[in-house]
């Protein structure tokens, strides 16, 4: 009953947000991106959850902790450095007025206005709604797996009551609601976090903090290192590579420097969005640290008779955390996928509204219509995924991995070389994309998507996207004079 009642209020408080939200939602602009109108502090929680979902506490976490010990920990290190702060950093303040000044609010539209090309828009567009859905499709099964062990739901019942939240809160208010839920999300997930620790570290398995080391080193010596060699080195380095530069170049981490207020307010925002990154990257992939002191082996999955990575986190809250606390990790988890979730909902619905149908089918089309298409795109965006993971896919990490890598290497190159060089050409913007497109999925087929070598083909992708597009650039034909002028702010006289 105190389960139900906590998870209860704690839906009623998003559908709550949804519903005020919904009275401030008249256009298109408002709800994909709160009328650019959202303050540092929602601004920073909003990339923090998005950041952060049911896969990184199930999927990444317990890979990550099982394969690499405390070395893992460096993944939330990278997370919370190169992934928030540097991201804040380098892009908000460029991001927030070229898109402005260009009129462009999503990743597609910012591509066709940069680099003058209809096709190349229509191009980013597909692949994100292509990309995006296998992504949702993972945070669902995390979410879903942890609701199972907790509340001893079916998997498919968790999937449903999962798939109807999210599309009722996000369907009233759009990104207003989302920004909203997300900063009491935020707080949920702190809180939470600090439970999780409490708990997993000082329960018999561990024996508190200062026995972490002793006993995991009496597992093997790997666990303990400051950072593994050979190809376990490369393994580590490319899962920091992908989930630290990642959102560099993902759609659903950029809408929010779109969104802020004015570029004012973007110190304050990276100065908190870090520090809630490290809390929740150390918090996580600290827990799965721990895994090998829980379990001599991977717990089996009922439904396929293997073992899994996916298992380890949720069963560890089943063993470590009394009830009332489990409950509460599991607000945590729900907050952390409900925000992502949320994101990827919008971006995605928003490349077939604003960038395809908007663009080209119906150019003019009324407010209402708009939104309501939207609406109808989230909806249909949110089935496809429940869909996708009713059918439980080999493991979570890969196809998160596959999804985030492949994105990130098709749009890091054209949209990071866009925003600070004018040099940039169109062809060098298209064969960074296509580079980082066919890398990623070319690697990962090559090497018949075992998860490693997905992680790895994720961060070459946006590694040699990245490369790819000045090389290019530097051979073939440059913008004039006029474009450059009309794309980029305040630095007009270095063009």
């Amino acid at each position: 009953m105190v389960k139900l009642l906590m998870v209860g209020t704690f839906v009623a408080i998003l559908l709550l947000s949804g519903f005020l939200a919904m009275k401030k939602t008249n256009s298109l602009g408002d709800f994909f991106l709160g009328g650019r109108k959202i303050g540092p502090w929602m601004s920073a929680f909003a990339y923090g959850t998005t950041y952060f979902s049911a896969v990184i506490f199930v999927g990444y976490a317990g890979k990550v902790g099982w394969g690499f010990g405390l070395p893992g920990l460096w993944v939330g290190i990278g997370n919370a450095l190169i992934g928030s702060y540097l991201a804040w950093k380098i892009l908000a303040k460029p991001t927030r007025e070229m898109t402005e000044k260009l009129g462009a609010m999503t990743m597609p539209e910012f591509l066709q206005a940069r680099y003058d090309s209809h096709a190349l828009k229509i191009f980013a567009a597909l692949i994100i709604f292509v990309f995006l859905v296998p992504y949702s499709a993972s945070v669902f099964m995390g979410l879903s797996y942890v609701f199972e062990e907790v509340f001893q739901i079916n998997y498919n019942y968790a999937l449903l009551i999962m798939t109807t939240i999210t599309a009722a809160y996000l369907l009233m208010g759009g990104y207003r609601a989302v920004a909203l839920t997300d900063f009491i999300q935020g707080i949920v997930m702190l809180f939470g976090v600090g439970l999780l620790i409490y708990y997993v570290f000082g329960n018999p398995a561990v024996g508190g903090f200062l026995q972490v080391i002793p006993r995991l080193r009496e597992v093997s010596p790997d666990l303990v290192t400051v950072f593994p060699s050979g190809q376990q080195g490369l393994a580590l380095l490319s899962v920091v590579l992908l989930t630290s530069i990642g959102p560099w170049g993902l759609p659903q981490m950029v809408q929010k420097f779109y969104a802020i207020k004015d570029t004012e307010r973007v110190k304050a925002a990276t100065v908190i969005s870090t520090a809630f990154c490290l809390i929740i990257g150390l918090g996580a992939y600290g827990v799965g640290a721990l895994s090998h002191l829980y379990f001599s082996e991977l717990p089996v999955d009922p439904a396929t008779g293997r073992g899994t990575v996916d298992l380890l986190v949720p069963q560890i809250l089943q063993t470590a955390l009394p009830e009332l606390a489990a409950i509460l990790i599991l607000l945590l988890v729900l907050s952390a996928s409900m925000s992502t979730l949320s994101s990827l909902v919008l971006v995605s619905s928003s490349s077939i509204t604003i960038d395809l149908l908007k663009g080209y089918v119906r150019p003019h089309m009324g407010k209402k219509e708009e939104l309501g298409v939207m609406r109808s795109l989230c909806l249909i965006f949110i089935a496809l995924s429940a869909i996708l993971a009713l059918l439980k896919p080999a493991i979570i990490l890969t196809l998160m991995a596959l999804s985030w890598g492949t994105v990130a290497g098709v749009f890091l190159g054209p949209y990071l070389w866009g925003l600070f060089w004018p040099g940039t050409t169109k062809m060098g913007a298209w064969a960074g994309a296509v580079t980082g497109l066919l890398t990623g999925l070319g690697f990962a087929w090559y090497h018949s998507f075992e998860p490693t070598f997905v992680t790895i083909g994720g961060a070459l992708a946006m590694l040699l996207s990245v490369a790819v597009v000045p090389a290019v650039s530097l051979f073939t034909e440059s913008f004039s004079q006029e474009h450059l002028q009309k794309v980029f702010v305040r630095r007009t006289e270095q063009i």
